[in-house]
């Protein structure tokens, strides 16, 4: 199974890569740039795999840039206590 597949997992999954960056010293705001990057990519290659990343995929396709910065920041609000670390 994907790591996409399931929601837990993923938050898991991107919970471990921010304590990393997090770690070696990788500042906030670039985090959440990478954020934005990282769903741009996601919203244009990849299929969602559950409910919640198609609401993401949903809520990405309408918003703005500024509103897709603001989802991909909540995201790493979201994850910020997930992980395995």
């Amino acid at each position: 199974m994907s790591v996409l597949e399931n929601w837990d997992q993923w938050k898991n999954f991107l919970g471990d890569r921010l304590n990393q960056a997090q770690s070696e010293g990788v500042e906030e705001e670039t985090i959440n740039g990478l954020a934005k990057q990282v769903g741009d990519y996601l919203a244009g290659q990849v299929d969602p795999k559950n409910e919640q990343e198609r609401v993401l995929a949903d809520l990405w396709s309408v918003a703005s840039p500024d509103e897709q910065q603001a989802i991909a920041s909540m995201m790493v609000k979201l994850v910020k206590n997930n992980g395995t670390h």
